[in-house]
């Protein structure tokens, strides 16, 4: 059974439509890329999986069950967890504090504060500092525990390289590849393509709400992907 199935979602904010009949499923322990340029509507597919926005139309099932129906934090419940764009952690409470709240929904699984620690070590000595203190890249693996402390299955990551050096960039991808090793299966939205394509074992391109191009990238030029990307 797929983690994850879209069926010919249509999402609108007021008149304005973001995503036009998307369709797409994410098979369990796969990473699943989703590219293009701003507005293309990745960050609103996001939103909508995880429950902040409503489709007007089509449908999302999770494991085989419709989920159109639940809030976010029932969602959160049942095993998807963003880590949305920009991080937005809690700037005034710690790191400890932080990863606690990722946890609050008391879903079981194998990811607690020392297990997070031990894939992101540069957290641990920054345990008791307040979030607003950390740098971009240490704010982006807390925004990421956070949500793995929700004992997810399916992991949804909103541009994880924006404004993060290179150094960082690396070590976020790496803890990627570990993830989908203990059975997280990961969602993630990325204009970084070059990095993206390293790890994704399927890739969709978004163009103005729609797919433009979607496969294995193995089986996908850079010629097409850059056609995808800019519509030409």
């Amino acid at each position: 059974m797929s983690v994850l199935e879209l069926q010919e979602v249509d999402v609108f904010y007021g008149d304005f439509q973001a995503l036009f009949k998307v369709s797409l499923t994410v098979e369990e322990g796969q990473t699943f890329a989703c590219i293009g340029a701003n507005g293309g509507g990745k960050s609103t597919l996001l939103r909508t999986i995880a429950g902040l926005q409503r489709p007007a139309s089509g449908q999302i099932l999770f494991r085989g069950e419709p989920v159109d129906k639940y809030p976010a934090h029932d969602r959160v419940g049942m095993g998807i967890a963003l880590v949305p764009e920009g991080r937005r952690v809690f700037p005034s409470l710690t790191v400890f504090e932080n990863l606690q709240i990722g946890a609050y929904g008391g879903r079981k699984g194998d990811w607690t504060t020392d297990s997070v620690m031990e894939l992101f070590p540069l957290l641990k000595p920054l345990v008791k500092r307040q979030a607003s203190s950390l740098s971009g890249g240490e704010q982006q693996a807390l925004a990421i525990g956070r949500a793995l402390m929700s004992n997810p299955q399916l992991l949804l990551l909103d541009e994880v390289s924006l404004g993060l050096a290179p150094v960082v960039i690396k070590r976020i991808y790496e803890a990627m590849v570990h993830l989908v090793g203990t059975g997280t299966t990961i969602l993630v939205v990325e204009q970084d393509v070059q990095h993206v394509l390293t790890v994704a074992d399927y890739v969709a391109c978004f163009l103005e709400g729609r797919i433009s191009l979607e496969g294995k990238p193995s089986d996908l030029s850079s010629q097409a992907i850059t056609a995808a990307y800019f519509g030409v």
